[in-house]
């Protein structure tokens, strides 16, 4: 696969019947080794690994409704009260990020209500404070420091 902008880490990957699986460690499991997947956990990585967040508040492809619509979250981070704190979508490394990857992250905050968005191609990142009805967001230099209350 290819370098991310993304700290390496000892990645699990085993082969089964002609597929390649990597390792979540969030869910605990083998899963699909994807162009996306493959920046999802660099990016899970880059956040409990480097940023210390708790890995136990995470949940990795959570479904959600939308619209009566059945939608998946990429990553949700809860804080320590179980409120949704950061909802995170991630794209294939070869995909640019354009508007439409921030408003689908944003329609599905319409939903969650996370503090933060962020969206991610293993390149480049976003991350802003998520803006109430009618205000502009507020982007990041870079994920915020995990909150501890």
């Amino acid at each position: 696969m290819t370098p991310l902008n993304l700290p390496a880490f000892d990645v699990k990957v085993k082969k089964s019947e002609g597929k390649v699986f990597i390792f979540d460690s969030v869910r605990k499991k083998y899963v699909a080794l994807t162009p996306e997947e493959w920046v999802r956990q660099h990016v899970v990585n880059y956040l409990v690994q480097h940023r210390f967040y708790p890995k136990s508040l995470f949940r990795i492809e959570g479904s959600l409704n939308y619209n009566r619509l059945q939608k998946r979250s990429d990553i949700l981070i809860y804080d320590r009260a179980g409120k949704p704190w950061m909802l995170i979508e991630c794209k294939s490394y070869s995909i640019k990020l354009t508007q439409r990857a921030f408003n689908q992250a944003a329609i599905y905050n319409m939903t969650v209500g996370a503090k933060y968005v962020a969206v991610s191609n293993g390149m480049v990142h976003y991350c802003c404070l998520a803006p109430g009805p009618g205000a502009a967001a507020e982007f990041l230099d870079e994920f915020p420091e995990f909150e501890e209350n």
